[in-house]
């Protein structure tokens, strides 16, 4: 799975990256965590700009009538997306890019369980494929909301975890988010080529200490190499 992140780069180089029309107010993150907001990239309306939004970590469908299930939402399968009710229409219309410069897993061991940071050795940003969805309450109230896209291991991501999120080449940013309208088969077709392991040559993993664990801290201590 996918449950914390990172995105501490500048706001220039995230407009930069995902072709913004102007740097996005951000601050540094260095422990994302499930059901807080989350900085994401789409495309609305037909042949629409590339705009950026802050959504919900936890995808709520639209025909759900509890937002509450957002926080088993946090990610999504990519073999069983397009099939998924609670999925497949954001499938079809409504996929994002979720920039980060790094992820967070957990390797057990026999001293329990380890935080590691998977980052590029660049450290450049990047993005997952994500999906987003708008739901609207009873009362007429809405909430935006996202859920990030997994796949199987890397050979580096194996031997921590059996998942991985969806990292997408820029090159493939566009075909990805689409032009804002229904995706025809024969394009949703195209897009599962994307929903690939990315190469575990661009990666690495770096143990860092126990202070990430708890999603309530923040700052460059989470990143900061260490074990235990």
């Amino acid at each position: 799975m996918c449950g914390r992140f990172t995105l501490h780069a500048s706001p220039e180089a995230v407009a930069d990256l995902l072709e913004l029309a102007a740097p996005p107010i951000l601050a540094p993150r260095y422990n994302i965590a499930p059901t807080q907001p989350v900085g994401i990239v789409r495309v609305e309306g037909r042949g629409g700009p590339r705009r950026w939004a802050l959504v919900h970590w936890g995808l709520i469908p639209a025909w759900s009538k509890d937002p509450g299930i957002g926080a088993r939402m946090i990610n999504a399968r990519a073999e069983t997306v397009a099939e998924k009710p609670s999925f497949r229409a954001a499938w079809r219309r409504r996929r994002c890019l979720v920039p980060a410069d790094g992820f967070y897993e957990w390797q057990r061991g026999e001293k329990g369980k380890q935080p590691f940071y998977i980052r590029r050795p660049d450290q450049a940003l990047f993005a997952f494929a994500g999906l987003w969805e708008r739901w609207v309450g009873a009362d007429g109230s809405e909430l935006e909301s996202c859920t990030v896209l997994t796949t199987e291991p890397n050979a580096l991501m194996a031997a921590i975890h059996n998942r991985m999120p969806v990292i997408l080449e820029p090159a493939d940013f566009a075909d990805w988010l689409g032009h804002g309208g229904d995706a025809t088969p024969q394009e949703l077709e195209k897009l599962q080529h994307l929903l690939r392991p990315y190469p575990a040559e661009l990666l690495e993993a770096v143990p860092v200490s126990r202070y990430v664990n708890n999603p309530r801290h923040e700052g460059a201590a989470c990143i900061a190499v260490g074990e235990g």
